[in-house]
């Protein structure tokens, strides 16, 4: 799969609006569990393997789009979140929060029987 760019046809766009080239990168399998593991502090290869319950091909693939995008970035330490990495966890911020309330609602709710 390519990487995804703004102004290129990606997953259900063919306009490339940065929206959707961000919901196509983001929608990626393990895509958001490495930026959630990332929120910290750096993590090696291996621990980032370990965290996101991955395989080395997905998590290698993910990395690379991620580096691309400028979310991720690897140096001393190990991988790490970007500026702009730390910004987009910043905006799915209140997504977090609202999926927090929802899923005590739909806890809540009894299934049908």
């Amino acid at each position: 799969m390519k990487i995804p760019r703004t102004g290129q046809p990606v997953r259900g766009s063919t306009t490339g609006r940065p929206i959707m080239v961000a919901l196509d990168l983001l929608g990626r399998r393990t895509a958001l569990r490495v930026l959630w593991e990332l929120r910290g502090e750096p993590l090696t290869f291996r621990a980032l393997q370990d965290a996101c319950e991955t395989n080395t091909r997905l998590l290698n693939t993910r990395l690379t789009e991620l580096r691309e995008a400028d979310l991720v970035a690897h140096g001393e330490g190990g991988y790490r979140l970007t500026d702009e990495g730390r910004r987009l966890a910043k905006a799915l911020k209140p997504l977090s929060e609202w999926a927090e309330q929802w899923g005590k609602r739909q806890a809540g709710k009894r299934a049908p029987e």
